[in-house]
């Protein structure tokens, strides 16, 4: 059965990487949920997808030049709703808080933003964080960068890892053969160009972002392991109605 992840949380419906769509995720039975981690100023991982919080607080300023007090000075909901005005930039600790507390039991994709900037240690800090933690649920990293990937390998070997990509032939031929990872997360765009290069692939796939109906259908067609979507509830809807008939 193909899974549904939700995209930063339940990102259509809530304002994206905060506790209340991560909250709304579970609520709705996802069977995974995908976030992104940084590092602040003070070197904690924060929950945030934009290397600036210009697009999803009513601040400005770049990630890493901000302490987590600064970082959660700011209101992470209000322009997505004003009945989000209380939402902060969640540190990851508290998001595995979260999880825990109400029960999560599904997979949680880890994404590692070091596309842009490629936070020192921060691979050591979440290994060692997930290790002191011990959550109940599944963990996988995930990163655009292969040198995160790498290292995450030297650090952690048995932790399920996945490359993300844009995706073209080349990078499909080269993943293939890249032991370190487990899966590919591609752009659904390209993923649903490549049905040929796909054929009898011998890694997971799980496509990203998945959000109009039809989109859906093609994934759990092509028997994917999971996709990504911004609306968990929708695709949860989808796979039930296919189901049914």
């Amino acid at each position: 059965m193909t899974k549904i992840f939700a995209h930063r949380g339940s990102k259509g419906t809530h304002p994206e990487n905060t506790l209340s769509a991560f909250r709304e995720a579970v609520r709705v039975g996802s069977d995974g949920i995908e976030l992104d981690v940084q590092l602040s100023k003070d070197g904690q991982l924060v929950v945030i997808h934009d290397e600036t919080i210009n697009r999803t607080t009513d601040g400005t300023g770049t990630v890493g030049d901000m302490t987590v007090k600064e970082l959660q000075e700011y209101d992470a909901g209000s322009w997505f709703s004003m009945e989000y005005a209380t939402e902060k930039i969640p540190t990851f600790t508290e998001v595995l808080d979260l999880l825990t507390e109400i029960g999560f039991t599904g997979t949680l994709n880890i994404e590692l933003k070091t596309d842009q900037y490629d936070y020192p240690g921060i691979e050591q800090k979440l290994v060692k964080l997930i290790q002191k933690q011990q959550p109940v649920f599944e963990v996988i990293y995930s990163s655009f960068n292969p040198l995160t990937l790498e290292r995450l390998g030297e650090i952690d070997p048995q932790t399920k890892k996945a490359w993300i990509m844009v995706g073209d032939k080349f990078t499909i031929l080269f993943s293939k053969y890249l032991l370190l990872i487990d899966s590919i997360h591609p752009s659904f765009t390209w993923f649903s160009k490549m049905e040929k290069e796909l054929i009898d692939y011998p890694k997971y796939i799980r496509p990203w972002t998945v959000n109009e109906e039809s989109a859906m259908i093609l994934c759990f067609k092509r028997n994917v392991d999971a996709f990504h979507t911004d609306y968990p509830a929708q695709a949860i809807q989808c796979r039930n109605k296919l189901a049914d008939n």
